[in-house]
């Protein structure tokens, strides 16, 4: 591959909220042949992809196959429970030399299989862990490399407007990195919400909020559960599919992870009442985290055949 990186074509498997913001970056720094794809094209959750590759000039593809057979480099990222089958679809027309730069929130073991297929294509795998929420930093985002080809890509990625550097030539120590810090930061997220919904049932949330005030002074417990509540009930799904790898990489050392399959029920919880309709605009950023505590409590309430229970 001799295409210096800004003229290389890049192929996203996987379009949703981290593929459009990186291909919308590349294409502000010039980047001109961008593709993609994802396995809602041809559904009827097609129309937001179609419209942001329209607006951004990104080139959809029928398959990853097809995407893999011009790219220079793959990125993939889908969600944790499609890492292995869509390296494995990429591997089966990848031109002998690209790139793969896995993003997705996978177990080690996840991640170890997934190169074997690409390595098997001749393709050059590189685990990339994502290091913290994408939104705020985008292109910027901290991530950590992996892999024997790790140290050579780095270079190359940072070219791109990346912000990457090395975490091990060895597959697995980047996801494993994320992996336990995941059981930390969506864990808090659970407990907020569980807590908080609770404080706000037996109308202590003041009380609450005041005595982790005390004990943490240097989080803002207001503004940080609102952001909580508001992160959950626009990801969650995808949220707790990861927790669930979360979990995978705490059994594959042979401990039980109680607390991330917790974790995962409670964002999956969050999700179902999310896709029910019952915030409405998933993406309106409300600002109170009370808001939407007292829809779950109504809910919960009605669920109960309880009417006013528990509401406010």
């Amino acid at each position: 591959m001799t295409a210096a990186p800004m003229q290389w074509q890049i192929g996203f498997v996987g379009y949703g909220e981290v593929s459009r913001i990186l291909a919308e970056d590349l294409r502000k720094l010039g980047l001109q042949e961008i593709f993609a794809f994802d396995i809602k094209l041809g559904t009827s959750a097609e129309v937001p992809l179609l419209e942001h590759a329209a607006l951004h000039g990104v080139r959809l593809t029928r398959s990853s196959a097809e995407l893999s057979a011009c790219a220079d480099l793959i990125i993939s990222a889908v969600t944790a429970n499609q890492t292995v089958p869509a390296a494995e679809g990429c591997a089966q027309a990848s031109r002998p030399g690209a790139w793969f730069l896995d993003l997705n929130s996978a177990s080690p073991g996840a991640k170890q299989l997934a190169a074997t297929f690409i390595d098997s294509a001749d393709g050059r795998y590189v685990e990339g862990a994502v290091m913290t929420s994408v939104p705020p930093h985008r292109i910027r985002v901290p991530l950590l490399l992996g892999g024997p080809s790790a140290t050579e890509f780095l270079p190359l990625l940072n070219a791109l407007g990346f912000n990457a550097t090395v975490a091990s030539h060895q597959f697995g120590v980047g996801s494993a990195t994320k992996m336990c810090r995941s059981i930390m930061i969506k864990g808090l997220e659970a407990m907020v919400i569980e807590s908080f919904i609770t404080a706000r049932a037996y109308g202590v949330e003041d009380q609450v909020l005041a005595s982790l005030s005390e004990t943490f002074p240097g989080i803002d417990w207001e503004k940080q559960g609102s952001y909580f509540f508001q992160r959950v009930i626009q990801h969650g799904r995808r949220r707790a599919e990861e927790v669930r790898e979360v979990a995978e990489t705490v059994r594959e050392i042979g401990l039980e992870p109680w607390s991330a399959n917790g974790t995962a029920e409670r964002q999956a919880w969050m999700a179902d009442l999310a896709d029910g309709g019952l915030f409405g605009d998933k993406s309106a950023k409300r600002g109170d985290w009370r808001i939407e505590a007292d829809l779950i409590l109504e809910s919960v309430a009605k669920s109960r055949n309880k009417p006013g229970a528990h509401s406010r």
